[in-house]
């Protein structure tokens, strides 16, 4: 990452690239790239641009999602369109998307051609995801599948992806590469519904966002979701009600709608939820032919997912 945000001209093309790269973040998705290509066998080094070429797509959509969203902070730092401005935001963008796919030229034709390939089909993917997550806010009938849906394209696929990389570079089998996409996938799926948990129930301290910044936004999380499913005729009259109050406060509208996933039993079916996708993504484990510490390794770090609270 030092090597790759050095000064360039124009600077206002390059500036707001390398400081949206330099804000940090957990680096999930390059850590998994890494990880995998070690797993199946490879060093990491050989993979360093894949996993780069991950994180600066993962950090182009956050740039584009930003200014979609007009949202003022990213990782507690002003947002690239509000310290430059909404031109720099969308050229500097483009730019990064172009620079991601420009780091698979460092690998031999075949691999090239595969790693593109998955990158160009999940790139598409990660869009199709935030035009659904667009199209959802103006709905009031959104399923649970759909919404499913929409949390895998937005964010699992990548997750996936990412992992498919480091098989890719590490020359796994076919069965291999596919069958650690699906782990990442699966594992993405739980990461986000725990990210909409966390959201409402996480501490503050450690979560990183505003905690119920998603019930201030009108968001239909799937702790929303839930509620309309689970929930009595009160408890769904009252959620309807609470979210589109214009006389409580932030802090009564936040307190109240917590309240409603928690009777409802909305809170402990998304727990619930995590679970069953963080196993689903295990008994794919099973099915790797990798040795048994590798398999414990991938194991520890779905769990660690599971059970985070940033």
């Amino acid at each position: 990452m030092e090597g790759f945000t050095t000064d360039k001209e124009p600077n206002n093309l390059y500036q707001p690239i390398n400081y949206i790269l330099k804000l940090g973040g957990k680096r999930l998705r390059p850590v998994l790239t890494l990880m995998t290509a070690e797993v199946f066998g490879s060093n990491i080094n050989e993979a360093m641009d894949a996993a780069l070429s991950v994180e600066v797509f993962h950090n182009f959509s956050l740039v584009h999602d930003d200014i979609m969203d007009d949202a003022p902070l990213r990782r507690g730092k002003e947002t690239v369109h509000e310290k430059w401005d909404l031109n720099t935001g969308i050229l500097s963008g483009d730019a990064m998307l172009i620079l991601a796919y420009q780091l698979f030229e460092n690998y031999e034709p075949k691999t090239f051609q595969a790693l593109a390939k998955l990158f160009s089909k999940t790139a598409l993917e990660v869009c199709e995801g935030q035009q659904y997550d667009i199209d959802f806010e103006t709905r009031n009938d959104v399923a649970i599948p759909e919404y499913l849906k929409m949390i895998e394209y937005k964010t699992a696929v990548l997750v996936g992806a990412a992992m498919k990389m480091g098989a890719i570079v590490a020359e796994a089998s076919n069965e291999n590469q596919d069958a650690i996409y699906d782990f990442g996938r699966y594992l993405g799926i739980a990461f986000q519904l725990q990210d909409d948990y966390l959201d409402a129930f996480g501490n503050p301290e450690t979560f990183g966002k505003q905690v119920g910044g998603d019930i201030l936004e009108n968001k239909k999380t799937y702790l929303y979701l839930k509620t309309l499913e689970l929930g009595t005729e009160t408890e769904k009259v009252n959620l309807i009600e609470f979210m589109n109050s214009d006389t409580l406060s932030n802090d009564a509208k936040v307190k109240q709608v917590k309240t409603v996933f928690k009777t409802s039993g909305a809170a402990e079916a998304t727990q619930l939820a995590v679970k069953g996708y963080t196993n689903k993504a295990f008994e794919i484990l099973k099915t790797l032919n990798i040795s048994e510490d590798k398999k414990q390794l991938l194991r520890a770090f779905g769990e660690q997912l599971m059970n985070r609270n940033v």
